[in-house]
C-alpha cells in the first residue's frame, strides 16, 4: 500500500492512499487526526503519520466490534 510512495507525501498522495476527497483530506489534517507540517502553504505529510492514522482507526473499529458482540 505504501511502498510506491516517498517518505514525505503531498495531500494528493494522501488522498490517493486513503481513497478520500479533497475536503476529507483537509479535515483530517486540520483536526490533527493525521499529523503533518506545512512548507509555505503546502502540507507535507510523513508517510508514517498516515500509517499511524490507519492503525489507530483499525483499533477503534475492532474495539467497537468487540463491544457490540458483548451486548
Amino acid at each position: 500500500m505504501f511502498a510506491n510512495y516517498d517518505d514525505v507525501l503531498t495531500i494528493e498522495d494522501m488522498m490517493e492512499i486513503l481513497s478520500i476527497g479533497h475536503n476529507k483530506a483537509y479535515e483530517l489534517l486540520q483536526s490533527g487526526q493525521v499529523k503533518a507540517f506545512k512548507i509555505g502553504k503546502a502540507y507535507r505529510i510523513p508517510k508514517i503519520c498516515i500509517r499511524d492514522y490507519v492503525l489507530i482507526k483499525v483499533q477503534k473499529d475492532i474495539r467497537l466490534y468487540k463491544k457490540e458482540l458483548d451486548n
